[in-house]
This record gives C-alpha cells, sequence and structure tokens, in this order.
C-alpha cells in the first residue's frame, strides 16, 4: 500500500509519522513545496495551484490514496483537487476537530493560520459542529513558518502571542495547522497557566489517518515502508529540521 501526504512543508510529519507507527510497511510519498511558503498570506487562487501543483507530482507515484495534510490547502483547495484526482484517486482533506473538541462542552480555542482564521469554510465548521459550546478562533502568524524552520525564538513568540489571546478558561484547544501539532506540548505548557484544570488538544493526524486507510481500495495490500520525499515535484531529502520534533524522529527511526 503506498500512501501520499501533501503540504507546503513538514506539517505533513504529523499525519505521516502516524501512519508509520500503524502501518510500518505503508510506503510513503510526502509531497510539499517549502520555498513557496507560508501558503496562508497568498491568495486562493495561489494556494490552488501550489497544492496543485504538490498533488500531481504526488499522484504520479500511483498512490492509492493523497492526503492533504494541511489546513489551509482543505480550505482554499480541496474542491480543484478532488475535480482532477477523484474517482482514480481518492482525497482526503484536513478538516479542524471542531466536533470532538465541542463535545466537551467547555470553551473551546481554535489556532490556525490567519488564512484560516475567520474563513467561511471554519466558520461553517463551528456553526455545524460546535453546538452551544463558546468558541474563540486565534489567528497565529508566523506559527507555522518558525515551525517549518526549527526557530526556537520565533516558535515561543508566536506560541506566547497566541496563547495571550487564548481566553482564561479555555477547556478544549483546537490544532487547527498541521505545523501546530509538532510543539504540542509547547502550546499546552502557554495556554495551561489560564486554562481549565483539564485542558484537552486536538490535533487531526489520527482522524485523517483513519480515513486514508478507510478509502484505500485494499488496504490489506502491504508495502516495504518505502519513503520517497518531493520539494515541487522533484526529489529531495528530508529537512533537518524534521529532527527537531518527535514525529519527524519517529518517521526516520530505523524499521524494528
Amino acid at each position: 500500500m503506498k500512501i501520499a501526504l501533501m503540504d507546503s512543508g513538514i506539517g505533513l510529519l504529523a499525519a505521516a509519522a502516524v501512519l508509520r507507527n500503524l502501518r510500518p510497511d505503508v510506503d510513503l510519498v510526502l509531497s510539499s513545496d517549502p520555498a513557496s511558503m507560508p501558503w496562508g498570506p497568498r491568495t486562493p487562487e495561489q494556494i490552488t495551484a501550489l497544492a496543485l501543483g504538490c498533488a500531481r507530482a504526488a499522484a504520479a507515484l500511483e498512490p492509492d490514496a493523497l492526503v492533504i495534510a494541511c489546513n489551509t490547502a482543505s480550505v482554499h483547495a480541496l474542491a480543484a483537487l478532488r475535480a482532477e484526482l477523484e474517482p482514480a484517486l481518492p482525497v482526503i482533506a484536513t478538516v479542524p476537530a471542531i466536533k470532538p473538541a465541542a463535545a466537551l462542552g467547555g470553551p473551546v480555542a481554535i489556532w490556525a493560520t490567519p488564512a484560516t482564521t475567520g474563513s467561511a469554510y471554519q466558520r461553517a465548521l463551528i456553526r455545524d459542529f460546535a453546538g452551544p459550546a463558546a468558541v474563540t478562533e486565534v489567528a497565529c502568524p508566523g506559527l507555522a513558518d518558525a515551525i517549518e524552520h526549527g526557530d526556537d525564538a520565533a516558535i515561543d513568540a508566536a506560541v506566547a502571542a497566541a496563547a495571550a489571546r487564548t481566553p482564561a478558561g479555555t477547556a478544549a484547544l483546537v490544532l487547527g495547522c498541521t505545523h501546530y501539532e509538532l510543539v504540542a506540548d509547547r502550546i499546552r505548557a502557554a495556554v495551561a497557566p489560564t486554562a481549565a484544570a483539564h485542558l484537552t488538544l486536538h490535533g487531526s493526524a489520527d482522524a485523517v489517518v483513519a480515513q486514508a486507510l478507510r478509502r484505500v481500495a485494499d488496504p490489506t495490500r502491504r508495502g516495504t515502508g518505502t519513503l520517497t520525499v518531493l520539494h515541487a515535484g522533484r526529489s529531495a531529502a528530508l529537512p533537518p529540521a524534521v529532527l527537531l520534533y518527535p514525529q519527524g524522529l519517529d518517521l526516520t527511526a530505523p524499521a524494528a
């Protein structure tokens, strides 16, 4: 089985690590375009064009499914990707985990890129799935870019700024950008002092992977555990920054 994941950069590590842990045999294709980061400030048309480029490069390697491991691309490019690639290639989007976060009943904060925060897409998810829970959207400018480059000082500054805008008593925090899952522990530590006693963080990687495995025509077919990395459609290596994050270490660890 071969599954491709696409993102602007290393945000796809979270879902890729979950896949590798669940199915060490799966052949992974990681397609991104880090030179074009960040995608958030770009127009929807530009984001769609970049996402299509990453998706086409991955699709050329004939995967069994394609995961859009990027919230911004899911917001702006999902329809175009599905129109071009399905039904031959199942396309799985990343959706912020608003429904399970709101189900806990307490106040919810959604951390996301400026492009996703306040978008019609995210507002519709809040309307449809948040129920009576109080929801605060928190834009996190610069955080994804800092994570991409492994810039500790910039990560700390962006996390602290977002934490300061997160209401006291927040009980559930939705990580609305796949990059943020790579620094979940640092986000928790920054928010915890003013959060509810039992703060929960909600990423998307587990749900996205489960959906991808459901969409594969033959999930029992085994691969050989290969890892293919594409940057703007060209063969590449994982950047050194991936080793700064637990998911990157999981993905690059020798097979047992």
